[in-house]
């Protein structure tokens, strides 16, 4: 997991579930105001998508010319 000022980095690509998912929840409990999280995935990760609404934050999903997705999820006030 790497960490820029503004955003982490959650490189997820061919992890099993429910790691994915567990990293997720993870950052999300240290994530500081202004901060976001992107989601290295090879699949799209759809029941995350319930998880975040139910927690107040939203996603941005983008398919790669790979197949995998990246996925910024942010607070949904920003």
């Amino acid at each position: 997991m790497g960490e820029a000022a503004g955003e982490v980095l959650i490189d997820a690509r061919w992890l099993e579930p429910p790691e994915p998912l567990e990293k997720v929840l993870q950052a999300l409990a240290r994530l500081r105001p202004g901060q976001s999280i992107r989601l290295l995935l090879h699949r799209e990760p759809v029941p995350l998508y319930a998880l975040l609404a139910e927690r107040g934050y939203r996603h941005d999903t983008r398919m790669q010319a790979d197949g995998s997705y990246v996925i910024l999820i942010r607070p949904t006030d920003t």
